[in-house]
């Protein structure tokens, strides 16, 4: 498809403002403030979407405009002055590269705490509390009504005052729209009953918005239009508020989602993860434009641009949101002008960058390590201006996988040894979990990479020393991995399994199960939700306060889901001690971490575990003696992200380096941050 022809590359005019083409990232929080503000590490981020040639990038989600909004996630604080400098400074840069940068304001309402911030009350338009944030928030007052209305005003002029090119009104879940809501509007004075009661709040802040900015400064909302509830905003009187704001002359375009995000489970249906149905709400946004002819903007889990491109060809959007997307590859728009998609790292829907916001951490693509580090570690890999090496990895999972593609990128002569007859490591194990078949993906971006740079993968190889050595290797790296490991027990270790061979298929799941996890990753929780869809009886026992503690809130949802359809019995604050043999069946022991004298005992047929990994290092420890730095790292050079490898030893051959769950038991960023640190620094 020629530039000329394809849809997503063709220019779109919004008022005045022309954007070179159809794509577009959302607004969302990555959670890069620092007191607020957006500085270095967040204006980073989005120039280097800037630099991919994407034509609108959407800062904060979402920016707050009021002190009594505090932040949930990271949000900026657009109610401050001091966030001006910081906004222009990446308008300016993104405008360098010809794209366009607005902003999301917002009042969180109640989707916040109380116990935030400067402490000061969080409310909404009627006392009904969120689940998500616990907040019991009080019924907001006339004067509140007042001020906050003040507030979106001063906040859209400080945009303006920013150059920005325009600012999008935040109404799903937040403030706004919680006047819409019958499931949040329980009032009987001029804010609640009728629709024109309902949308006279938000009336009312379009309107000092406007008079604030000007007729000319373009002014969005991304808006509920259907919150797929019994009790919440139906489609019609969602889809009739759009047609009002479209006709209002007020708005220059509109943003859509369906669904409502009180609560984990529904926001996942607004925000699909994998293993959910792809661009679920793409057809009802088109809706949306097709009832009101008016500008409409949608992001929805549009990961792959085929997709984006049927929804701009169809005329179902004007401009098309792949914000997660481009967290997994900020560059899509610059590969598919140089035609060459199928160098896009694709969005697997890990979802990985969203959990640790709603965590409190960064948002992090779970395969794309550079994201959130541009100031250390480069997007595209250039060339090495050094000695040209020729390196041995040994290990094709992610890990090892990463280090050969970015090695190779640099321009060393690489080679993969692989001891089974398959690349990906354990990521081969988590994607026999059919909802996360997508993981795959990240194997399978790698392997056709490695393909094009001419890396060779040599498998069924389980590599001892003089396999590295008649190599004849001046860089090793070691991406063995690691291997189940039993949590220590008082007895009865020889009669457990482990999670890896429930989710390998090698032990069939024989119920009762009594399922111990005390790592709270994906494994333990993959295998218990593979063994509740067997349909055996099955309890899953953890000693941390909730289980799978190191898994967000979106995939924590699948597996709660799955463990309340199948009536899995969940207990917390309880540690596996021994397991004994009791005729035909096992004997589980519990105790307390906070009772020395609490034991309780499960009469089961299986104790299934899981305990991380033990990482399997015999052939680094093998090589050590033999290579130049003995093995030893500088970890503060790599932090500073020099190089990290000192002589140590005059008659070593090789610089030598482990990665991934070869040093300790991770996860799969942490292998492919190893695999990019590292390599670049070759």
């Amino acid at each position: 498809m020629t530039h000329s022809k394809d849809p997503l590359l063709q220019p779109y005019t919004l008022k005045h403002l022309t954007l070179k083409n159809r794509i577009m990232s959302t607004s969302h929080e990555p959670a890069y403030s620092e007191d607020g503000m957006p500085k270095d590490r967040y204006r980073l981020y989005h120039v280097e979407k800037a630099k991919g040639g994407i034509a609108l990038t959407m800062t904060a989600g979402s920016a707050l405009v009021s002190e009594d909004s505090p932040p949930a996630f990271g949000n900026l604080y657009a109610y401050s002055d001091e966030i001006v400098p910081w906004l222009k400074k990446i308008a300016d840069d993104c405008h360098e590269y010809g794209t366009a940068v607005m902003i999301q304001l917002t009042h969180l309402g109640r989707r916040t705490s109380w116990n935030k911030g400067d402490w000061l009350p969080v409310l909404s338009a009627s006392p009904i509390r969120e689940p998500a944030h616990r907040a019991f928030p009080k019924e907001i007052e006339d004067w509140d009504i007042e001020r906050i209305v003040g507030d979106y005003a001063a906040a859209a002029s400080r945009m303006q005052a920013a150059g920005l090119d325009g600012i999008e009104i935040e109404a799903y879940g937040h403030l706004l729209d919680g006047f819409w809501s019958p499931a949040t509007n329980r009032r009987d004075d001029e804010y609640g009953g009728s629709l024109e009661n309902r949308t006279r709040f938000s009336n009312m802040v379009i309107d000092a918005v406007r008079k604030a900015v000007g007729p000319d400064f373009i002014v969005g909302i991304r808006m509920v239009a259907d919150e797929a509830w019994d009790i919440g905003l139906t489609k019609e009187d969602g889809i009739e508020i759009a047609r009002r704001l479209a006709g209002s002359g007020k708005i220059d375009f509109l943003n859509i989602i369906r669904g409502h995000i009180d609560h984990d489970a529904h926001l996942n249906d607004v925000i699909p993860i994998m293993g959910m149905a792809a661009s679920p709400h793409l057809d009802f946004a088109g809706e949306v434009r097709a009832a009101t002819k008016f500008p409409v903007f949608h992001a929805a889990r549009i990961a792959d641009v085929a997709t984006a491109r049927h929804a701009i060809a169809e005329g179902k959007l004007d401009m098309v949101g792949m914000t997660r997307a481009h967290i997994a590859d900020p560059h899509i728009v610059r590969k598919i002008e140089a035609g060459l998609e199928a160098q896009i790292r694709p969005c697997v829907g890990a979802t990985y960058c969203l959990d640790r916001i709603y965590e409190g951490g960064g948002a992090l693509c779970i395969h794309n390590a550079a994201t959130g580090r541009e100031a250390i570690v480069p997007h595209v890999i250039s060339k090495t201006t050094g000695r040209l090496r020729k390196a041995v990895v040994v290990g094709a999972g992610p890990a090892g996988l990463e280090a050969a593609r970015v090695l190779a990128e640099r321009g060393h002569a690489v080679e993969i040894l692989e001891a089974t007859g398959a690349a990906g490591g354990q990521i081969l194990l988590a994607a026999r979990n059919p909802r996360r078949k997508e993981l795959i993906g990240i194997v399978d971006w790698r392997l056709s990479e490695l393909e094009r740079l001419g890396v060779p993968i040599h498998y069924n190889v389980f590599a001892g020393a003089e396999d590295v050595l008649e190599r004849e290797p001046d860089l090793v790296v070691i991406a063995t991995g690691g291997i189940a490991q039993n949590p220590e027990l008082e007895a009865g270790d020889e009669l457990v399994v482990s999670s890896w061979d429930i989710i390998a298929g090698a032990v069939k799941p024989d119920g009762p199960v009594l399922l111990y996890d005390d790592a709270g990753t994906h494994s333990g929780m993959t295998a218990a939700e593979l063994i509740a869809n067997a349909g055996v009886e099955l309890e899953v026992v953890s000693p941390e306060r909730f289980f799978a503690p190191e898994i967000g809130g979106m995939n924590h949802v699948p597996y709660a889901r799955a463990f309340a359809e199948k009536n899995v019995r969940v207990t917390i604050n309880t540690r596996l001690k021994a397991v004994r043999r009791d005729g035909n069946g096992l004997v589980a022991t519990l105790g307390s971490d906070f009772s020395d004298t609490a034991r309780t005992e499960r009469r089961v047929a299986q104790v299934v575990v899981e305990h991380g990994t033990m990482a399997m290092a015999e052939l680094y420890f093998e090589l050590k003696p033999r290579s130049r730095n003995l093995g030893a790292v500088d970890y503060k050079a790599l932090i500073r992200q020099q190089n990290p490898i000192e002589p140590r030893n005059p008659d070593g051959a090789f610089d030598l380096i482990r990665i991934g769950d070869a040093v300790h038991s991770r996860n799969i960023h942490a292998g492919i941050y190893d695999g990019l640190r590292y390599g670049v620094l070759f």
